[in-house]
């Protein structure tokens, strides 16, 4: 049982990354449950408190993804407007997943821009407002990913510092 948590947790672990990418997995929380598997073994004691702190991280950030491309709509000069635009982009981006994985660059960017030059701004304002909420698109990105890598790294030195227990007929 222990070999087939360790397989399926670092299965997660890959999907978590992948996850970082794609809009219709939360990577952060998919690499966490691949921690919780591993320390779900019997080989490894369970850590309540690690288990803890990088959950409230994994659903910071995941939460943090939401709000990041409004927050770089506004940073750009953007009005309410685009933050609207941006929300509404991602919205459908998510749930209608037209353009694929480019969807969710696209579409937050379009919603800003739109929201931008219906509330009257120029075609320069709204492009740097839209251009606010691609950045903090990529930003989000950038930060599922780094969590991801990082828990795929405790994953991996908490499995290996057990190895002898999780693998004893390698022994």
């Amino acid at each position: 049982m222990d070999i087939f948590l360790l397989v399926l947790g670092f299965v997660l672990m890959l999907v978590g990354i992948l996850g970082s990418f794609l809009p219709v997995l939360p990577g952060p929380p998919i690499s966490w449950v691949g921690l919780l598997l591993l320390y779900s073994t019997s080989a490894i004691a369970m850590n309540w408190t690690f288990l803890g702190i990088t959950l409230a991280i994994a659903l910071i950030v995941f939460g943090l993804d939401y709000v990041i491309p409004a927050m770089g709509t506004k940073k750009f000069g953007g009005t309410k407007a685009g933050v609207i635009g941006t929300t509404i982009g991602l919205l459908v981006a998510l749930f209608f997943p037209v353009l694929g994985p480019f969807g969710i660059i696209i579409w937050p960017f379009l919603g800003a821009l739109v929201g931008e030059l219906l509330n009257k701004a120029d075609k320069k304002t709204a492009t740097k407002a839209a251009f606010g909420s691609f950045l903090g698109f990529l930003t989000g990105t950038f930060l599922k990913f780094m969590v991801a890598i990082v828990y795929l790294g405790l994953f991996i030195s908490k499995a290996w510092e057990h190895s002898n227990a999780l693998f004893p007929f390698f022994n």
